[in-house]
């Protein structure tokens, strides 16, 4: 490993959609492209692709939009496990959830896995000024409830209050309900299997849907029920999208632009009404699917002029913004996991080893493929594990379940609840998942013993509404292309 440099800001900044945090912080000002970077990543709690830059023709987004046309966009990246605490532990840490352990939100990897390093304590240790402010660990046990303080931080994670945002309107103005278009399959499947599907019994909780009398577990909401939920989520994202302009704003003010690597992610995705589902607690793509944008100073776009502006903040409320087409696509399938690798060689830092089999034991290593051949890195060494070809691609997910029939605790199952795992692959041709006995004792799988299993072909049926599972040869094939 390289000596550790100094001069260097990290800020990690949680947003979710309900209520935002927002601040800038770095301890210095780098002077050119020579000089070292600063990185600014930017997660989002529960936010599926459901913007503009990603072909969304009702959700105002301007100025991630904005950020993206000056970026390199991955049209397919996937998270690994779609809830919080998993999801953040698994990408922060650049493991798997089989390896931090960690299916739900009751324990800290470092003493129930192993004592793994992360995104910002790597950094940390070659130099950088880590800050953490919002939500970025998953807050309580599976942080040790000081979001991995002092690992990962120099300074301790600031938690504003945001409870005084979570009622305001102003931005559903922005999407009347009769422009509210329903999710267009809006039916459960009559091929999922009952151990897949997401009963959303924490929606089911609130006092307004409690009031609504809907049968369990699968009862639909109705139709004018439906659009609110709609409305207020496409609402929400207009409101991050403000604050997400104030902060990029804030970094041209600073002069900031042309020195800082930018993020832009989401812990998960979530369901609108999408076979008959909502929250997110599944393995579908419309939980497990997320936003992964990157923005490096003269990589992705022209190093600003001297005065010029990158980011100048843009209004969702004003009519006359135009659609910002991203500056660079990809399409091949990425997973979450690869965010530390590729952060660290962006920055220039050495990027962590391939763990080994079994690396419980091993403190920095990772699981993720390094992207960094995307950004046309002639000089670095590209990964050897990054295939050539997009079909040769995968993205993997898995979620909990306590039982074969949904029941009260389907979607958050504490870990001695946990009787099956639903393991997916998701390629560029299909999705296919299994869902095979787990005994929580032993964090083991047993593919011989499949209680499930799905199928669905994207190119024929996009928003995986067919299963064409065929149990009989499902598991010994899953088993081959399992990582």
């Amino acid at each position: 490993m390289p000596p550790p440099r100094t001069g260097r800001g990290l800020l990690w900044l949680g947003l979710v959609l309900s209520s935002v945090c927002v601040a800038l912080g770095s301890e210095t000002q780098a002077n050119s492209t020579t000089d070292a970077l600063n990185v600014l990543l930017i997660i989002v709690d529960d936010l599926r692709p459901s913007l503009g830059c990603y072909g969304d023709k009702l959700v105002r987004s301007p100025n991630i939009d904005q950020l993206a046309s000056h970026s390199l966009l991955f049209q397919n990246a996937f998270a690994q496990q779609a809830v919080c605490a998993p999801s953040r532990v698994s990408f922060l840490t650049g493991r798997r959830p089989d390896t931090t352990r960690l299916y739900d939100f009751n324990s800290y990897w470092r003493v129930h896995a192993g004592n793994f390093s992360t995104i910002p304590q790597y950094f940390k240790e070659n130099g950088y000024v880590t800050m953490s402010v919002g939500k970025v660990f998953h807050p309580g046990i599976s942080s040790n409830h000081t979001d991995d303080s002092p690992y990962s931080w120099s300074f301790p994670p600031y938690h504003p209050s945001s409870e005084k945002y979570e009622n305001t309107k102003e931005f559903q103005k922005l999407y009347p309900l009769e422009n509210i278009t329903l999710a267009p399959d809006p039916e459960v499947p009559d091929g999922l299997p009952p151990v897949a599907y997401n009963p959303w019994m924490d929606i089911r909780q609130r006092e307004d849907v409690q009031a609504l009398n809907i049968s369990v577990p699968y009862g639909p909401i109705p139709v004018d029920f439906q659009r609110k939920i709609r409305q207020s989520y496409f609402a929400s994202v207009s409101y991050l999208d403000t604050q997400v302009g104030r902060l990029l704003s804030a970094l041209d003010d600073l002069q900031l632009a042309n020195s800082t690597i930018i993020a832009f992610t989401s812990d998960h995705g979530w369901a609108l009404g999408e076979h008959g589902e909502w929250a997110k607690y599944s393995n579908f793509d419309v939980a497990t699917h997320v936003p992964l944008i990157f923005y490096v100073p003269g990589r992705t776009a022209s190093l600003p002029e001297a005065g010029e502006k990158l980011f100048p903040y843009l209004d969702p409320f004003d009519s006359a913004s135009q659609l910002m087409e991203p500056g660079r696509q990809s399409m091949d399938l990425v997973e979450l996991v690869s965010l530390f690798p590729t952060l660290a060689g962006l920055a220039g830092l050495q990027v962590p080893p391939r763990c080994p089999v079994p690396s419980f034991h091993v403190e920095l290593c990772r699981e993720g493929k390094n992207l960094l051949k995307h950004f046309r890195f002639r000089d670095l060494e590209e990964d050897p594990y990054l295939p050539g070809n997009p079909r040769e691609l995968i993205a993997y997910s898995q979620y909990p379940r306590p039982s074969d029939i949904p029941q009260w605790n389907s979607d958050k199952p504490s870990l001695k609840d946990i009787k099956i795992m639903g393991y997916s692959i998701r390629t560029i041709d299909y999705r296919y998942t299994v869902w095979v006995g787990f005994n929580p004792d032993e964090f083991l799988a047993n593919f011989s013993d499949i209680h499930a299993g799905e199928l669905y072909f994207v190119d024929s049926d996009p928003l995986q509404d067919h299963n064409m599972y065929n149990d009989s040869q499902g598991g010994d094939l899953f088993q081959l292309l399992m990582p």
